[in-house]
């Protein structure tokens, strides 16, 4: 049966000699997978730029629930791009947010507000000036986190002035079983959790160690909470790239 649905490009994987497998975040069926024949040949008939990752996609699909790799009849811009694609650190948070996607968005759960919060998100981060951009890998993790239903509580006070990563939430001392946060970030988290929208990201200053120490205590905090997170790998490259701002 065909159906319309909106997707983000969360990953490409070449298969055969000129097809694709692409992982698809869609908003009609969550994240599946599609087999997409012949799209990496040359001239007008290939279609593989459409695949890049953090693509905004409106798609014709066969969905079959029994299969677990689907086809794609149809595909076309949902919106292009200004500059994610060619700035190198926009692109290399855009790679960041769509392995946290991955790691927290449930397969294959209907996308509804992940999908809605996601493409959000990319076309957010794709307008977003260079001061905003800085704090942008921690505000997406802080909000992708309350979409999936693991909000930290913001009761930050100087009686609460530790971020517990087991609980979610500021304490008046770490408990010595918890994952330990470094104590410079409390106060930045807690300006980050107060932000209600990108806008309000330049303001907020915490500086390259800071930053490197909120994203390790976030990594943290989904690896307590979700089973079999495992580690980030996009953390390294980000954290090279977003010293240069």
């Amino acid at each position: 049966m065909i159906h319309s649905t909106n997707g983000i490009v969360l990953r490409m994987v070449k298969y055969g000699e000129t097809s694709v497998i692409v992982t698809i975040l869609t908003s009609r069926f969550g994240i599946q997978s599609y087999l997409v024949n012949g799209v990496r040949t040359g001239g007008r008939t290939g279609r593989a730029h459409f695949f890049q990752p953090a693509s905004l996609l409106e798609m014709e699909v066969y969905h079959n629930e029994l299969k677990n790799l689907q086809r794609i009849k149809e595909v076309r811009w949902r919106h292009l791009y200004r500059d994610l694609f060619d700035d190198v650190i926009k692109n290399s948070v855009a790679l960041y947010m769509i392995e946290l996607l991955q790691k927290c968005a449930g397969q294959p759960e209907p996308g509804g507000e992940m999908y809605d919060f996601a493409e959000e998100a990319f076309l957010e981060l794709d307008a977003a000036s260079r001061e905003a951009v800085a704090n942008y890998p921690v505000y997406f993790a802080l909000q992708a986190a309350r979409v999936t239903g693991l909000r930290i509580l913001n009761n930050h006070s100087s009686r609460r002035p530790a971020f517990s990563v087991s609980e979610g939430q500021f304490v008046s001392h770490s408990n010595p079983s918890d994952f330990p946060a470094d104590e410079r970030i409390s106060e930045p988290l807690a300006r980050l959790l107060e932000a209600s929208s990108i806008a309000e990201l330049p303001a907020i200053r915490p500086g390259k160690s800071v930053r490197r120490a909120l994203l390790a205590a976030l990594e943290k905090y989904f690896q307590y909470h979700v089973p079999e997170f495992g580690t980030m790998k996009t953390l390294p490259v980000l954290h090279e790239l977003m010293d240069s701002l």
